[in-house]
């Protein structure tokens, strides 16, 4: 039983990539299929599939990596937790370090980056910040 899923995945996503791993396995739910996708349209991974595993589905997460090796995904910062949730108007949107980075966030309209909910004019929960 996992108590924060998202905490989860961000952290699997985070130590693959301190080891420099091809990929992460992931459980599989919707949710977390949507912030793979974002992270796929912003450019901070290569794909994401399901993949057939004993247990049950998993989303597996092909991590992206430079021309020489340089990670794409410096740090992955988890923002709202359970604990603590922190909802933002669009206007409190802020760009992660001056546009260098994105903020995930759960919308109405599903999850979005921050880049997209202010051009969607959307508010909502700040799931996690990566730069």
């Amino acid at each position: 039983m996992i108590s924060d899923p998202i905490s989860d995945m961000i952290t699997r996503i985070r130590n693959a990539v301190r080891i420099e791993r091809p990929f992460v396995d992931v459980p599989l739910s919707r949710f977390r299929v949507g912030v793979a996708d974002v992270l796929k349209r912003e450019g901070y991974i290569w794909d994401y599939s399901e993949v057939e595993a004993v247990p049950a589905k998993m989303l597996r997460i092909e991590l992206k990596y430079g021309p020489n090796g340089e990670k794409v995904i410096q740090t992955v910062k988890r923002v709202s937790k359970p604990g603590r949730r922190i909802y933002k108007k669009c206007e409190e949107l802020k760009p992660v370090l001056n546009g260098l980075g994105i903020s995930i966030v759960s919308t109405s309209k599903g999850v979005v980056s921050d880049r997209e909910a202010r051009q969607q004019k959307l508010g909502g929960e700040v799931l996690c910040e990566v730069c």
